[in-house]
């Protein structure tokens, strides 16, 4: 079972939250872009891109953080964060 908890802050306040599972036999970067994927299609949201930045932070502690600097479309919200919670 491999699941991605996805939140969105403003001022520090979180404003919705959703936990993707995945139970298919696919890579770990497959099951983390499908993820997100569908968190983007919950909330509503273009896809963020992924800078230097967010993948060497994603490496080192299995979550993320994509800013305005992130996405080509404006937001309304500080920031959505990604957060790998349990995998296979």
């Amino acid at each position: 079972m491999f699941r991605l908890w996805a939140r969105t802050f403003q001022d520090n306040h979180m404003l919705r939250d959703a936990c993707i599972s995945d139970d298919s036999q696919d890579t770990r970067t497959h099951k983390i872009f499908r993820a997100l994927d569908e968190v983007c299609y919950q909330f509503d949201l273009p896809r963020p891109i992924w800078l230097d930045k967010t993948i060497a932070e994603f490496r080192r502690h299995n979550k993320a953080r994509f800013t305005r600097d992130n996405f080509v479309e404006s937001i309304d919200f500080d920031y959505l964060e990604i957060q790998v919670i349990e995998e296979d």
